[in-house]
């Protein structure tokens, strides 16, 4: 019988997930092959920088250090190469302490704070005519907040001959939990192929503080709901798109409600069509 479920492989295989990354050995050598695509990356564009948006989640902190970690490394061998680590908030974050804990952590060679409300806010103003409901304006804001911090990233980007890295993994991707042109827009995504879980074993293989490690993820993009967590938005537990993306037993229900997500924002995964 065609189930949701038996798309899993054929999802599995697009998304560059490997299910066979679970001990430490593997989380090791992971990280390491994951710091040398980083530094083969940055050394074959000639560039000498790399630029990443720092929130205090899992995924930014995780490829944050990755990051700090390669252009250490690339010194060592003669590159001259830094990391900027960008904090990028709209007005104040309500978790901010996450976000400078996880600036303590991955210990970046610059960090440039950039307040993105006045010119979200401005944009929002030039459209103010528009007709819709409080949801739909608090959506679309949304989305202006989130391509506004990929404007300021590569803005510095340009200032310093950089790369813009993104923060994307497997387990964003399938949902399509990403704004387009916005946080789904960088030169380098290092996390791609990644369930959640993976991400998790990696921020806590190189010692991550434990809280940022098992934070509730939360893209906090909207105001009528702050701090809605990213689940609620899928309606299925990363617990169990890991487990689809693995090709582990699945209730068939959030098998359904991912790949009916993976369909409806294959367009978000793709380039821009042309005839």
């Amino acid at each position: 019988m065609n189930t949701a479920s038996s798309r899993s492989s054929e999802i599995r295989s697009a998304l560059q997930v490997n299910p066979d990354l679970k001990g430490s050995a593997e989380i090791k050598q992971e990280i390491e092959r994951r710091i040398e695509f980083i530094k083969n990356t940055l050394r074959s564009s000639r560039t000498r920088a790399l630029v990443l948006g720092i929130s205090g989640g899992v995924d930014s902190t995780t490829g944050g250090k990755l990051c700090q970690m390669a252009v250490e490394s690339l010194r060592q061998e003669g590159y001259d190469a830094s990391f900027y680590a960008m904090r990028l908030p709209y007005g104040v974050q309500m978790d901010e302490h996450d976000a400078q804990a996880a600036l303590d952590f991955i210990k970046p060679d610059q960090v440039r704070t950039v307040d993105i409300k006045g010119a979200v806010d401005a944009l929002m103003q030039d459209f103010a005519s528009e007709q819709a409901d409080a949801a739909k304006r608090d959506f679309v804001k949304g989305n202006v907040k989130a391509r506004t911090r990929m404007v300021a990233q590569y803005t510095l980007a340009n200032f310093v001959n950089g790369l813009v890295v993104g923060t994307d993994h497997a387990a964003e991707a399938v949902m399509g939990f990403f704004t387009k042109f916005g946080d789904g827009a960088c030169d380098l995504a290092p996390l791609t192929g990644l369930v959640k879980d993976q991400v998790r074993s990696i921020a806590a293989e190189l010692n991550a503080p434990a809280d940022l490690v098992k934070k509730v993820p939360t893209a906090d993009l909207e105001e009528l709901e702050p701090g809605r967590p990213d689940e609620d938005a899928h309606g299925v537990a990363y617990e169990q798109i890991d487990a689809f993306l693995l090709g582990e037993p699945v209730d068939e229900d959030a098998a359904r409600k991912i790949v009916k997500q993976y369909d409806a924002t294959e367009h978000k995964r793709q380039l821009p069509a042309a005839p």
